[in-house]
């Protein structure tokens, strides 16, 4: 049996230096006005000092933030018994007809904050004694991650970078976080081009996210714990159970044990509900049965999956 238990370590952003930094948040600068920052390439001028437009995503210069504080609903590895430390930005880069934070994802409820507004949340959840700073959705706003992790590191932050991401996430970016990011804990969402454009408006999905995960696994590998249980580093992997099998199952699990490992810690969900636009509709519009969810278990097993957490 494989032991993924490892002494304590500090994270991997204490060790950059000045220069890495710096040539990291260039290049952030440098992919976001105008911006090629994700997949979309939509190209809006989002940090120019005067007619700056916002992106896709809705997102301009500044970070919008939702919520700040411990969380108890993420995944075992990242919650312990003191919480994760969650900031969840408001837009996102994808526009799920099912998303389950509408007012958050589209119509951006929240505040914007500045980088040092950023840094002090990420000091305050510390403070509080969770375990890890988890960045939900935060792919559009990289660039002010960097700055704020820069500013809060010489601060005193010491605890793990959660990269919490709905998956759809540019490969040039993804290495711009090597060497910042502890554990990266992507969505994998679907297997099917024409699906994740029909429910996403990401008919790309599938090949961009299977590339972002391979190389957030080449940068991390297996999401290893300490002593306490607490995940310290590597990949977690969240696939979501669509009814009548529209996400195609079988094809991401198929890739991540082919492609990645079979020792992938990946969290299999059957918490779908019809939210927002898919209320009423012919297909999403209901829940998946007990069925759907036993079948997709029983064909990680099939795969050989070692390391899978239902519901």
């Amino acid at each position: 049996m494989k032991s993924f238990t490892v002494a304590p370590r500090p994270p991997a952003y204490l060790s950059l230096t000045e220069g890495e930094w710096e040539e990291k948040l260039q290049r952030a600068r440098e992919l976001v006005s105008p911006c090629v920052l994700c997949p979309k390439q939509c190209g809006a001028l989002r940090y120019q000092n005067s007619g700056a437009t916002p992106g896709v995503c809705k997102t301009g210069d500044k970070a919008r933030v939702a919520s700040v504080g411990p969380h108890f609903g993420e995944e075992p590895p990242l919650v312990g018994n003191r919480g994760s430390g969650t900031i969840f930005f408001s837009y996102c880069n994808l526009k799920c007809i099912y998303c389950q934070n509408y007012f958050l994802a589209h119509l951006g409820e929240g505040k914007e904050v500045s980088d040092e507004e950023l840094a002090a949340m990420m000091l305050r959840v510390q403070a509080l004694g969770c375990h890890n700073v988890n960045l939900v959705s935060p792919t559009h706003v990289v660039p002010n991650i960097l700055a704020t992790v820069k500013l809060a590191a010489g601060r005193g932050l010491k605890i793990p970078l959660v990269y919490n991401t709905g998956g759809y996430d540019s490969l040039e970016t993804i290495c711009l976080l090597e060497g910042v990011v502890d554990i990266y804990m992507p969505d994998m969402k679907y297997g099917n081009g024409a699906v994740a454009a029909d429910f996403s408006h990401a008919p790309d999905y599938p090949e961009v996210n299977f590339a972002a995960v391979k190389e957030m696994h080449r940068q991390v590998g297996e999401l290893v714990l300490d002593e306490r249980g607490v995940a310290v580093r590597g990949l977690l992997v969240r696939h979501l159970i669509l009814p009548d099998g529209l996400a195609d199952t079988e094809k991401v699990l198929r890739f991540i044990t082919e492609e990645i490992s079979r020792d992938t810690y990946i969290n299999i969900m059957a918490q779908y509900r019809p939210c927002y636009q898919a209320a009423g509709h012919p297909i999403l519009g209901r829940r998946i049965t007990a069925q759907e969810y036993r079948e997709a278990l029983a064909l990680a097993h099939k795969l050989g999956l070692t390391r899978v957490q239902a519901l």
